[in-house]
């Protein structure tokens, strides 16, 4: 039956490819992007509605399923299309990627020896690292913090339970986040035959659909700012998308969500393609031919980036800023009439509208409501982590103000290159300057505690920046740079102003929304997709291009960054002690093993490695298919229970908030913590290693098992 299932998952690729290709107009990345929305979207929709008929743990079921919703998305999709526009051409998809091959050749033929060894070592640089990562893909098992307790503990409740609907998990994430994703995980999860790293399918091919859609940005705002005549603009223009695409790629923290299964990457996939769709639209318009479908796909894109996750209403004061001029602005010496302005802006706004409809409310924003009273979810989540921890608006204002300086401040980090003894040495040598100017000025960064969940430090702990990056060198080497000196006025971009307020909003947004947090590293990734297309400046501004004979010094220096950057995105995935290829000793001294080696409960637990002992003792006696009733904790891994082969039946007794519930009667086994529920005589205590309890993030409970039939 896996062969039957991973074939219908091969032709459902294959029909939406064909979909896309009578939707869009004849571009690659356009195709792409189509299709890798029409396909989420699909899912999605269709995960809603197994859901309502508890039909959620059917492979069958999906196989089929898909296509109809699908078919009539694309068919509506279509009609749109050609709605007040010319008709779209059918193109084929293998001669158009002949074709783009053929050009990309040409284009890396005509480059200057400097620029072509600026592209050899980005190229060579990603090749290893989508080799080794597409390897940790499908070799390694997940093992994130948030998985672990919350997000695919709750996928795997739902395929259990054959529903969606509330059940009330032991995390509070279980129940609160959206659960648009978590239909994407359970398809891909089923079509592959109960493949566990099928979980990870939708994150890796977010990171490639996001550095796919930043090429396609850049071409577009290349387009729309043209300094130089043909074909050398054209050159530049790929150079600029090329370079973009690639450094983005490299960036370390998008870098690292690209083998897990955090949200934020996917989040970042359908900002993407948001992005794109709109800056479509502003070419579309500036070349005289209005193209309303880029609208319609922009509602869709908006509708499932929102149904995701919460914490895109963080990113629409960017995104209004880009809509306000790819939509809503004409441009300088165009006819600004109410009457243009309003044909566009009713047309996405009935997009957003419908995407919101289909996408958005059916994600689990309701259920909260109901529950907690609360979109986001329990009165204490929201204390935990939103403004509601800094009191009163004053110092809001005072905390939120110093978040900005102390993720500015991280930042400015070698992030990847730091995961070496050398690296760290170097880091503190460069960073010394700014830590003497924070001392001279009394910001009080790491006094102030009140607005943070994990105290802020100048020299992060490694744990923090090992797992959570920031963007590293080309951040505060070129993008932050580039960035200030638009906002200046010294270079004169028009789409890149509206980047930078951009940047600047959803900077600002993360800073004062809530409390400072080490690992907020993640949050930043959608940051970069604005940050990055500034590095089109290098190539597309005559004051700042380096594809010149002469500016030595500046072609040096851009040489310099470019080969840091390669040198860090490396050492992000060879010493990343979640996943490390190789293994070895890291600098916080221990030694891992290789990850497509190590014991599974090993591998999940590097987060709390003080469980693995019991945890271990766990799955050595409980039986693969038993029944277990969970007495355990908000903080708890309760994923790593559910077996080698996901085949143990997980009963939460202890609900967030609930209280502690009656023992089901189906259940084989109770395990839990003893500060949830008192030993008796004859429970089996698994042990907890309390030797490295100081040192933990959160200190593992003292964990029990009872035999109960």
């Amino acid at each position: 039956m896996t062969f039957i299932y991973l074939l219908s998952l091969l032709i459902f690729l294959i029909y939406l490819g064909r979909l896309s290709a009578r939707i869009c107009r004849r571009s690659l990345v356009e195709w792409l992007l189509t299709t890798f929305l029409l396909g989420a979207g699909s899912v999605i929709l269709t995960g809603f509605i197994l859901s309502a008929l508890y039909q959620t743990a059917h492979a069958p079921v999906w196989a089929g399923s898909v296509f109809i919703t699908a078919t009539l998305l694309g068919w509506t999709l279509q009609r749109l299309a050609w709605w007040g526009t010319d008709k779209p051409q059918r193109f084929s998809v293998s001669l158009l990627i002949r074709e783009r091959r053929h050009t990309a050749r040409r284009w890396f033929q005509s480059l200057s020896p400097y620029v072509r060894f600026l592209f050899s070592s980005l190229f060579i640089t990603l090749l290893i690292i989508a080799v080794t990562n597409l390897l940790l893909v499908l070799f390694t098992v997940p093992n994130e913090w948030d998985s672990m307790t919350g997000h695919l503990n709750r996928v795997m409740q739902y395929i259990q339970r054959g529903s969606m609907r509330h059940f009330g998990g032991t995390n509070w994430n279980m129940d609160t986040y959206p659960k648009s994703v978590c239909t994407l995980q359970i398809y891909a999860f089923l079509m592959t035959g109960h493949f566990e790293n099928g979980f990870k399918f939708i994150h890796h091919l977010s990171y490639w659909t996001a550095i796919v859609a930043v090429f396609g940005i850049v071409q577009r705002i290349g387009q729309l700012t043209a300094h130089s005549p043909e074909p050398r603009r054209m050159n530049r223009l790929l150079s600029a998308s090329f370079f973009c695409a690639l450094a983005y790629a490299l960036l370390p923290d998008f870098l690292m969500q690209a083998i897990t299964t955090e949200t934020d990457i996917v989040l970042t996939a359908y900002l993407s393609v948001l992005l794109y769709m709109l800056f479509s639209y502003r070419q579309s318009v500036a070349a005289g031919q209005p193209d309303n479908r880029y609208l319609y796909l922009a509602g869709i894109a908006f509708g499932i980036a929102f149904g995701h996750k919460i914490t895109f209403a963080l990113l629409l004061p960017s995104v209004f800023v880009v809509m306000l001029y790819t939509v809503l602005w004409s441009g300088p010496g165009s006819a600004n009439s109410l009457a243009v302005w309003f044909n566009r802006a009713w047309r996405l706004g009935a997009a957003i509208v419908v995407g919101m409809c289909l996408w958005t409310l059916p994600t689990g924003y309701l259920k909260n409501i109901d529950v907690f009273g609360h979109p986001i979810g329990p009165p204490t989540s929201l204390k935990h982590q939103s403004v509601e921890r800094a009191g009163t608006l004053r110092n809001l204002l005072e905390q939120g103000s110093r978040n900005v300086v102390r993720y500015a401040y991280d930042h400015v980090n070698l992030d990847g290159i730091r995961n070496i003894a050398p690296g760290v040495e170097l880091n503190r040598v460069m960073r010394r300057p700014i830590v003497v100017l924070e001392d001279k000025l009394k910001m009080r960064l790491d006094e102030e505690t009140d607005f943070s969940i994990q105290p802020f430090a100048f020299d992060r702990r490694f744990v923090f920046y090992n797992a959570n990056p920031y963007w590293g060198v080309f951040g505060f080497g070129l993008i932050f740079p580039l960035l200030l000196l638009v906002l200046t006025g010294i270079v004169r971009s028009t789409p890149h102003i509206f980047l930078g307020l951009a940047v600047v909003l959803h900077f600002a947004a993360l800073s004062y929304s809530a409390p400072y947090d080490p690992f907020k590293g993640r949050y930043f990734i959608e940051t970069g997709l604005f940050g990055v297309t500034f590095l089109a400046l290098l190539f597309l501004h005559p004051r700042t291009t380096v594809d010149v004979r002469k500016r030595a010094v500046w072609k040096g220096y851009v040489g310099l960054v470019t080969l840091l950057g390669c040198v860090s995105a490396l050492l992000c995935v060879f010493f990343n002690i979640r996943a490390m290829p190789f293994g070895g000793t890291a600098l916080d001294g221990k030694t891992y093993p290789s990850a497509f080696v190590a014991d599974r409960i090993y591998q999940m637990t590097i987060g709390r490695p003080d469980t693995y002992v019991p945890y271990k003792r766990f799955d050595e006696l409980v039986p693969a298919n038993a029944t277990v009733a969970l007495g355990t904790i908000n903080d708890d891994f309760e994923y790593p229970l559910y077996g080698p082969d996901l085949s143990r039946r997980l009963i939460t007794i202890n609900p967030f908030e609930q209280g502690v519930q009656p023992i089901p009667k189906q259940a084989d086994y109770l395990f839990f913590a003893k500060s949830v529920i008192k030993p008796q005589p004859g429970d089996i205590r698994l042990g907890t290693d309390t030797t490295i309890r100081q040192s933990m993030i959160v200190p593992a409970e003292d964990y029990y098992l009872r035999k109960l039939k």
